[in-house]
Order: C-alpha cells, then sequence, then structure tokens
C-alpha cells in the first residue's frame, strides 16, 4: 500500500508537475497577446487585433485551468506537510501570502477589465489591463520561487528551540535570495519561451491549414497566421538564447549552495579538475557508477566554477565531507539532530541525471525549431507546406512544455533529500502517520489525479476546438461613447 511518506511525495509531485504544465503558458502567453495588442493600437493592423482576440482566447482556457489546479497546492502543506508548515510556516508562508493577495489579485483582476472591456474602455487603457495581467504573473512567480527558493537555499530566519520553529528574521533577505536572484529570471525566461513556442505552433499549423485549404476565406486569413508564427519564434528564439545564459549563472551559484546536486546532474562520482560535461551517460543499475559515456572536455567545470580549468567535488568526497558540515550548521543555529539526519545525503541519480538532460534537450530543439521557421517564412519566401512544417507546429509546444516541468522534477530531486535544505529532511516534514495515515493519502491522491485527468481532457478539447475554429473575422471596435453605459458587461467564445 506504501507509508505515508513515499505517497505524500508522490500525491505533491503528480500535482505540483501538473500545474505547472499551465504555469509557463500563462506567462508566455500573456505577454504576447499583450504584445499583438499593443500593435493593433500603434499600427490598426487588423491582423494584430484578431491575432491579440484568438490567442487570448486560448491564453484564458489555458490560465482557468491553471488556477483551478494551482489551489490544491497550498491545502497539501497543512494536510500531508503539517510537520513542515509548522517548522517554516512563519517564514515559507509570507512570500505565498504575497502571491495571493497581490500578484493574484492583480492578475484576476485586470484580466477580468480585458476580457470585458472591449468597447467599455479607453483603447490604450484597456491596453494597459494586458500588461498589467502579465506583470501580475511575473510578481506571482517572484513571490513563489522566493519561497521555494529558501527551501533550496534558507536565509533570513532564526530557529527558536522554545517552539521547535524557524522564525522570520528578514523578509527582504527571503526577496533576495541569492539563489531566487538566478532561479526567478531563468524561470520566467523559460515562460517567455514556452509562450513563444505555443504561439509559433499554433501559428505554423494553421498557416499550412490554411496554405492548402480550398476554402478562400481560409486561404487569405495566410498572411496572419504567417505573421503570427513569425512572432512566436522571433520569441522563442530570443528567450531560448537567454534561458541558456541564465541557466549556466544559475549553474553555478547551484555548485556553490547545493554542490551534491551539481555532481548528480553529472553523475560525477569523483572530484575532478578539469571535468568534462556528460552528453550520455549508461550508469549501474543501483546508480552508484559510472559503466560508459560521451563526454566533452572541461565544459563542466566551466558550468559549475566559470572556468575550464575548475575542480567539481564528486559525489563520493560529497558524501564523505557533507554530513558534518550541514549537521555542524544546524547545531550552531540549534535545530533538533532528528531534523538533519538523513539515511542518504544523494539524490535519486538516474532520476536527476536524465531530467537535468531532457530540460536542456527540449528547450534547444524549441529554440532550433524557432530558428527553422523563421528561415522557412522570410520575407520573399514562398508559403512553406508540408508534413515537416505541420508536425514542427504540432509538436513544437510541447518541447518547452515539458522541458520546464523536467526542469522542476530536476530542481525538487537534486535536493533530496533535503526538503528545506541543510535544515529539515523530506522525512522530517510530512505529518505524523496518526493524523494522516496512508489511506487517506492513496483516497485524496486517487481523487486528485482522476479529478485532474478529466480536467485535462476538457482544457485538450477546448485548445483544440479554438485552435480549429481560428481567429474571428475583424470587427472594428466600439467607441466606447457610443456603447450604452448601462449595458450588461458580457463576454463569449
Amino acid at each position: 500500500m506504501g507509508n505515508a511518506l513515499d505517497l505524500a511525495r508522490w500525491q505533491f509531485a503528480i500535482t505540483t508537475v501538473y500545474h505547472f504544465l499551465f504555469v509557463p503558458i500563462t506567462i508566455g502567453m500573456s505577454a504576447v497577446v499583450a504584445w499583438f495588442h499593443t500593435a493593433w493600437l500603434r499600427k490598426r493592423n487588423e491582423d494584430d487585433l484578431r491575432l491579440a482576440k484568438f490567442f487570448g482566447k486560448l491564453f484564458l482556457i489555458n490560465f482557468a485551468l491553471g488556477l483551478a489546479t494551482g489551489i490544491v497546492q497550498e491545502f497539501q502543506f497543512g494536510m500531508n506537510w503539517s510537520a513542515y508548515s509548522k517548522m517554516v510556516g512563519d517564514i515559507f508562508g509570507a512570500p505565498l501570502a504575497f502571491e495571493a493577495l497581490l500578484a493574484f489579485f492583480m492578475e484576476s483582476t485586470f484580466l477580468g477589465l480585458w476580457i470585458f472591456g472591449w468597447g467599455k474602455l479607453p483603447e490604450k487603457v484597456h491596453v494597459a489591463t494586458i500588461w498589467l495581467v502579465h506583470i501580475g504573473t511575473v510578481l506571482s512567480a517572484y513571490f513563489i520561487l522566493a519561497a521555494n527558493s529558501f527551501m533550496q537555499h534558507p536565509v533570513g530566519y532564526t530557529y527558536n528551540a522554545a517552539n521547535g520553529r524557524a522564525e522570520m528574521k528578514d523578509f527582504i533577505a527571503v526577496l533576495t535570495n541569492k539563489v531566487q536572484l538566478v532561479t526567478f529570471p531563468h524561470v520566467v525566461l523559460s515562460a517567455y519561451l514556452t509562450g513563444g513556442a505555443v504561439v509559433m505552433g499554433v501559428g505554423l499549423y494553421k498557416m499550412v491549414r490554411a496554405a492548402t485549404s480550398e476554402d478562400m476565406a481560409l486561404r487569405a486569413d495566410e498572411p496572419m497566421y504567417r505573421h503570427g508564427a513569425r512572432v512566436g519564434a522571433v520569441v522563442t528564439v530570443i528567450a531560448g538564447l537567454l534561458v541558456a545564459i541564465s541557466g549556466d549563472v544559475q549553474g553555478k551559484i547551484m555548485t556553490e549552495v547545493q554542490p551534491m546536486k551539481m555532481a548528480a546532474a553529472e553523475a560525477l562520482y569523483q572530484t575532478t579538475s578539469p571535468a568534462s560535461f556528460s552528453i550520455f551517460t549508461i550508469g549501474s543499475l543501483d546508480g552508484s557508477k559510472e559503466v560508459f559515456s560521451v563526454r566533452i572536455p572541461d565544459l563542466l567545470s566551466f558550468l559549475a566554477t566559470g572556468s575550464f580549468n575548475g575542480t567539481v567535488e564528486g559525489i563520493n568526497d560529497l558524501k564523505a565531507s557533507l554530513p558534518a558540515q550541514l549537521q555542524h550548521a544546524a547545531q550552531a543555529a540549534g535545530v533538533p539532530a532528528e531534523y538533519v539526519s538523513p539515511a542518504s545525503y544523494t539524490p535519486y541519480i538516474p532520476g536527476t541525471y536524465w531530467s537535468f538532460r531532457f530540460m536542456i534537450g527540449l528547450g534547444v530543439l524549441a529554440a532550433l525549431a524557432g530558428l527553422l521557421v523563421l528561415w522557412r517564412t522570410g520575407k520573399g519566401r514562398p508559403t512553406p507546406v508540408g508534413r515537416l512544417l505541420l508536425w514542427t507546429g504540432i509538436l513544437t509546444p510541447f518541447m518547452p512544455v515539458f522541458g520546464n516541468s523536467f526542469g522542476w522534477i530536476f530542481t525538487e530531486i537534486g535536493r533530496q533529500p533535503w526538503l528545506v535544505y541543510g535544515l529539515m529532511t523530506t522525512s522530517a516534514g510530512v505529518s505524523p502517520t496518526g493524523v494522516v495515515g496512508a489511506a487517506s493519502v492513496w483516497t485524496s491522491m486517487v481523487v486528485f489525479t482522476l479529478l485532474y485527468a478529466a480536467l485535462a481532457v476538457v482544457e485538450f478539447k477546448l485548445f483544440l476546438t479554438y485552435v480549429h475554429h481560428g481567429a474571428e473575422p475583424f470587427e472594428a471596435p466600439v467607441d466606447p461613447k457610443d456603447v450604452d453605459e448601462d449595458a450588461p458587461l458580457q463576454f463569449a467564445y
């Protein structure tokens, strides 16, 4: 049946990974929709307004499901992880409260104004609302990542031995955690990569369909979808380059604060100088040693230290040095020994290694797809058609979506066995078995998984339905002066 700890971990992993499928799309697409709406205001190109409304509908479908699945996350802190919530809730809960009370309400308020503001609000004010929606999504990401970064590198707290709780000492330190300052741009840029890939993929699919259609009205829309695909491709390529740069900076900070995670990401068992980067490695079944690998000389040293001759600590040496180092720091802070005494200091190596590579590989493929689209749709070139472009449009959006998910899987697996690095092990944070047993977790996990599966079918069908329907014919915006102020607000797909 499984114990409560393993089941709680599986439930949080399932719900979190599922929720995060929608988050980067929401952040990225809100920016692209705002761009199209702004372009309409500046240039009065009918295609820009049609694309803003078309992709706006797809954005709203994604936003709704992301909202529904995100609410579940915070409930689990009280249900399955009550010991964790008691220990660090004063710190972890603060940025989450800011996210809910400030960023989320900002998103939802201005999204409502954008949805119902057509013909009601002055045009410049209306465009501003969608940009404020995007700013709200970015702020949400900042506060949530601040909470997660505390788990990766706890700062700004003191431990109160009298009540057994870590207490907030410096909220600014939590918000400006050095892990946070490198994680935030990397995650947001990854979201732009994702949003651009979705817009590019949908635009490319519709462009190929329009170019090969016998419906003359649909064929007339081919230049519009081509324009949409190119905008998405530009965002994808630029964001992909910046993601690589920000990821390089993040890797150096990760090596500094969590050296075991970097060693596990590379399946590097022995301390090496200089260290090569493993493109492909086959290890033993228990993940304890390397059997075969393909490597790029000296690259890992640069990624980890900034020098091609840098020393990168291996798993075996870290297993010997980390216990004394982390336990000494915990004792100095007054943290009880039961919170900082894991059975093993090593994460699951195969999962960490391969999730790291899937994250990088899928992001690179999406950026390369963007370059291909820009080349094939360049000025003066005939409309590209054929199965290659059609399947590029269909598959490309999935690449950064799953790449983001593998990135978070790597981040969380690589931190193990810690719930809060060096402060609390994962096993110490789970709710007491007498309060939340295995049967309770099993029940909620099955219910949530089935519900999420049903929601996925609904969301996917809605998304495909409106992609198939395409952009609505151009309709000139109504001047707010000509609208009856007493007319009810309404919005329909």
